[in-house]
């Protein structure tokens, strides 16, 4: 089973959807993906362990986009 959450508003989408897969965690997800779209492009990273290790490994916080889309796994 996994979480998928989706964002599209004023804010940063990453920061967004960071801090609502960090709620899905107590499932026991041991992998994280966020896409964001920007400037007609998609920005995709990804990585095992929890969210906030890979967020903090992979600057996801840092991605642009006001829409975007985050998975745990």
């Amino acid at each position: 089973m996994c979480s998928i959450i989706g964002y599209r508003g004023k804010l940063f989408a990453a920061p967004v959807l960071i801090e609502s897969l960090k709620r899905m965690e107590y499932r026991g997800y041991d992998s994280v993906g966020i896409a964001t779209f920007d400037n007609g492009k998609i920005l995709m990273r990804k990585g095992v362990g929890k969210v906030g290790e890979v967020s903090k490994s992979l600057s996801l916080r840092n991605m642009p986009g006001q829409v975007g889309i985050g998975h745990t796994r």
